[in-house]
């Protein structure tokens, strides 16, 4: 192969001090982003010349075109990728870069040192490394590593630079290759079996596996019911709270069944290590014991109290921050990276790709100096505290994600600099750096046991807990947000019992028979999958992002909310793979596969070697890994043609009332429903957004009812085409029958057919209103919805047309590129020219207040505030506001059982933690007639100003290896 690279070892130089050849000495910096660029280049002064490469420049083939025409005919040209020769890579520039090699190599030209200042991480060693094959320099060449953009670590690295690590490159392009290996032999497969254009990758595949699996339990799951009473017990006028909550747990010792109890089944488990006997409480048997026990004694039978104590959480690291953004701040792991790591090229906080919690003694230093300022002493550990990981595949190469700098900005000190959201993240870490630092928090929890005795002579035993905060520590600057789903209670929620004392006299001021159901477990959120993939060892931290962002813009999963719900093409794609490529698949193997990677990270496992037992088969990994069976090669290539693709595609799920199988076929053109009566196939379309585990019995019957062919509704009198009502991906439609067009003349061109074809009058379609179902659709209504767009009138002033349509987001007039949303879809139909002019003379209204609707409820004044309470529905379900709180509604909380009273107390539990969170963005430099919002008090107070030294980059023992020989 012409062209070949030298190694990494082979270009390296002597380590030398940037600072120790003169002030004469021009060097140039590259960095990967011009924000950085611009950011760094004050900092290093006049001899500098600071430049970026605007990310990579260079990266294998992403198609036949981008292959170098000497390599075409090349049989691994495809690939990229020469397996027989060692695993040489084909790395070409990509087009939009190579303007950028161009300006970088003439700038080479007038200095006398090159400088790589690419992130501190893997992929950034890489990129340095191709900087360095590409440009070809002919003067030395230093890597320069930092991990927060302030003038000091800027400084200190530029004199402390080292030689790059081979080591890091290795492991770096070991996984690039292995990646295009896994995708370009895998994804064809499932192109001739599945469907054409999906693709397989060595992450994403095992992620949406796990997200498949999830479906499947849900799918399975039995839901099972029982019943408890809940109490309100008096403990007397001089307690404090005087009333407290109970539920009943046991009668006559037997200990009632709770969720927990029952399988996914709906059946109670068996073997359980318990040996009381478990009683599931009927509905029937709980309303009789709840009148027996009305004015009967109660007694307090036990009282255990112990004290509690909570830890701070540790620092950020990137799979963290990810689910805590997504929590907190309802971000998604991409717009989390994304905002973050414009926090870090601006120097507001240290490098954001991270799988370590530790922080420097500096870091230490600046967030104990700043607690004690902002919360006093006694607030703050008694000495440092310093994390480590407990997690698979942990790396503790770099700090945790911090604040930068040798003394912490507040939040109020940077607002006028950030946006709203670059704000929001910005504190989020603050004070979670903060709060590490702090003493733990203190409390005590009381369990108690109540004994009555019903009028039928059973002994009914009530439970009741509360926990008591009595020192915040940390808690005092930072909360971590729960997962309502699963059930999690906030570390600064408090529930007070009264000083109870045993065999002290209670009586029931309440008794409510209450009735549950099991819940399949919840579907995965962006937080949640990450934090799965980090507890399975699967993927690295600083890729979970791209990989979830990947799965749905493969098609393979959706969002409905938050939760991620996967496609029937991934129940076919992922149940393939298990069935003929379950290595390919299982947890364990990937995540081991992660481990061999980082052998090569550190040098003990050498690259080459290790890509061709991979591939071609050989002795690695553990019993049963891809290279013990043969290799990827080996296994992908063989029997594929056995593979049956209509098996593959035919996901059973039940039997309907006659005893036929229904099962979801995944054909070319999507998913549909079948099943054969009478030997005759039967189908019907599935709508897009109908999640696996929600096609019940009833709803296939409703699909089914409705034939592929539609609902036939009359004929259009104007045109004479016959009208259907159909079911379609996107939901109920209704559309026109054109006739059939004439054949072409037998002969005809491909061209001339599509000529044709694109000739062909399109019919006319509408969805259907919310209101309305293919049931009830008559002909009137659906030519209605076919006259869609309607011509409002014109703007007399600008002479443009004003329509009303429908959208996919609901009612809107347009006018030119200005549109405007309707508040029902009535008025499409209704609006006057008059009504549509008044709309468009007001302001533009954007978000949620463009379609303001009604409230769901109002619920009079709040006690505190003052102000109208009213429940309003919202992005992530209905909330009571008083206009300056929101509070979202807890599960057990239905709007129509919903009281003032208990609105009211809502809100005061949001506003017990903290001011809302109603602040404008903050203006941006270039705005200057905004104004900042007002911050919490404690964020404007001023840091304390103690420093530390300054660390310097610690310089890597040089390998000796070299990496394998590349192309250009």
């Amino acid at each position: 192969m012409s062209g070949e690279q030298d190694s990494v070892a082979g270009a390296r130089t002597k380590k030398t001090a940037a600072s120790d050849d003169g002030a004469g000495r021009r060097r140039l910096v590259i960095v990967e982003s011009p924000t950085k660029a611009r950011k760094i280049a004050p900092y290093l002064g006049g001899n500098y010349v600071v430049e970026s490469s605007v990310g990579h420049i260079r990266d294998l083939p992403r198609g036949a075109a981008d292959v170098p025409a000497q390599y075409k005919g090349e049989s691994w040209a495809r690939l990229g990728v020469d397996v027989d020769n060692d695993f040489k890579a084909l790395y070409v520039v990509t087009p939009d870069k190579k303007s950028k090699v161009t300006e970088l190599k003439g700038l080479l030209k007038d200095v006398d040192e090159l400088y790589l200042a690419t992130d501190p991480d893997r992929e950034g060693e890489a990129i340095a490394w191709h900087l360095l094959e590409t440009l070809k320099p002919k003067v030395p060449v230093r890597r320069m590593v930092f991990h927060e953009v302030t003038e000091q670590a800027i400084r200190a690295a530029a004199d402390s630079t080292r030689e790059l690590d081979g080591d890091l490159v290795d492991a770096q392009e070991t996984r690039r290759i292995l990646d295009r290996l896994y995708g370009y032999e895998v994804s064809p497969v499932l192109w001739k079996k599945v469907m054409p254009k999906l693709s397989a990758g060595r992450v994403q595949s095992v992620a949406t596996r796990i997200v498949v699996e999830r479906e499947r339990e849900r799918m399975r799951f039995t839901s099972a019911s029982y019943w408890d009473i809940s109490a309100t017990m008096d403990a007397g006028a001089e307690a404090s709270p005087r009333n407290f909550p109970a539920r009943m747990i046991a009668v006559d010792g037997a200990r009632l069944a709770t969720g927990r109890d029952f399988g996914s089944d709906g059946q109670l488990k068996t073997g359980t290590s318990s040996n009381t006997e478990i009683r599931v409480l009927a509905e029937a048997d709980a309303v009789r014991l709840a009148e027996a026990l009305k004015n009967r004694d109660f007694k307090v039978a036990s009282v255990e109290e112990k004290p509690y104590t909570r830890k701070p959480y540790a620092p950020f690291m990137t799979s963290t921050l990810q689910q805590e953004a997504g929590r907190k701040l309802r971000f998604t792991s991409e717009r989390t990276m994304r905002i973050a790591q414009k926090l870090y090229e601006n120097g507001y906080i240290t490098y954001m790709r991270t799988d370590s919690t530790t922080l420097s003694e500096s870091a230490i230093s600046a967030a104990r100096s700043q607690a004690t300022q902002l919360y006093g002493k006694e607030y703050v550990s008694p000495s440092p505290r310093q994390y480590t990981r407990k997690v698979k595949n942990a790396q503790e190469a770099h700090e945790a994600i911090r604040p930068s700098g040798e003394v912490f900005r507040t939040p109020g000190q940077v607002a006028k600099d950030l946006d709203t959201d670059e704000y929001r993240l910005y504190e989020m870490i603050w004070q979670r750096t903060i709060a590490s630092q702090m003493a733990d928090a203190k409390g005590t929890t009381m369990s108690v046991r109540i004994v009555g005795t019903a009028t039928s002579g059973e002994e009914c035993t009530f439970a009741s807990s509360g926990r008591t905060i009595t020192f915040a520590g940390f808690l005092k600057a930072y909360v971590e947000a729960v997962d309502t789903e699963s059930g999690g209670e906030a570390d600064d929620k408090q529930s007070r019992l009264p000083q109870l004392v045993k065999d002290q006299a209670l009586t029931a001021t309440e008794l409510s028979p209450d009735g549950h159901t099991t819940s399949p477990p919840a579907r995965y959120s962006e937080p949640s999958l990450v934090s799965k993939l980090e507890e399975l060892g699967i993927g690295r931290p600083s890729t979970y992002a791209s990989i979830i962002k990947t799965i749905q813009d493969r098609g393979y999963v959706w969002k409905k909310g938050s939760a991620l719900v996967p496609s029937w093409v991934a129940f076919a794609v992922i149940g393939l793979m298990e069935r003929h490529f379950e290595r390919l698949v299982d947890y364990d193997f990937t995540a081991g596969m992660e481990d061999e990677l980082d052998r090569i990270a550190a040098g003990d496992e050498h690259r080459t070697q290790w890509l061709s037992k991979f591939y071609f088969g050989g002795d690695m990994g553990v019993d049963g890994s891809v290279g013990r069976l043969g290799g990827l090669k080996k296994l992908v290539g063989s029997g594929v043609e056995d593979i049956d693709a209509r098996e593959i595609n035919s996901i059973p799920l039940f039997s309907d009332a006659d005893g036929h199988t229904v099962v979801v076929r995944v054909g070319r053109y999507g998913p549909y429903l079948e099943r054969e009566v009478d030997g005759t196939s039967q189908r019907a379309n599935l709508p897009e957004d109908l999640p696996p585990d929600e096609l019940t019995k009833e709803i296939a019957e409703k699909l089914f009812a409705t034939p592929q062919e539609g609902r036939v509704l009359g004929k259009d009198p104007v045109s004479g085409h016959e009208i259907v009502a159909k079911e379609g991906r996107f939901g109920p439609y209704v559309t026109e029958l054109l006739p059939e067009p004439e054949p072409l003349p037998e002969g005809a061109t491909a061209a001339q057919k599509k000529a044709a074809k694109a000739k062909q009058p399109k019919p006319r379609t509408g969805s259907l209103f919310k209101s309305m179902s293919i049931e009830t659709m008559n002909l009137e209504d659906a030519l209605k919805l076919l006259s869609l767009p309607r011509v409002v009138g014109k703007d007399p002033e600008s002479g443009d047309e004003i329509t009303a349509q429908n959208g996919r987001y609901g009612p809107y007039l347009k006018k030119g590129t200005d549109s405007r949303s309707l508040t029902t879809e009535d008025q499409l139909f209704s609006i006057t020219l008059e009504e549509a002019l008044k709309i468009y003379s007001e302001p533009k209204q954007r978000g949620r207040s463009a379609t303001a609707k009604p409230p769901l409820k109002e619920l009079g004044d709040d006690p505190v505030s003052g102000k109208p309470m009213v429940v309003k529905d919202g992005r992530f379900g209905p909330y009571v506001t008083d206009g300056e709180y929101n509070a979202t509604l807890r599960k057990s909380d239905s709007i129509e059982e919903l009281t003032a009273e208990r609105a009211a107390e809502l809100l005061a539990e949001k506003r017990a933690k903290g001011p809302a969170p109603k602040r404008k963005a903050p203006a941006r430099k270039t705005t200057a007639t905004k104004t900042t919002a007002a911050k919490k008090t404690t964020a404007t107070k001023t840091a304390a100003t103690k420093t530390a030294a300054a660390k310097s980059t610690a310089a890597k023992k040089p390998s000796t290896r070299s990496t394998a020989t590349k192309t250009k």
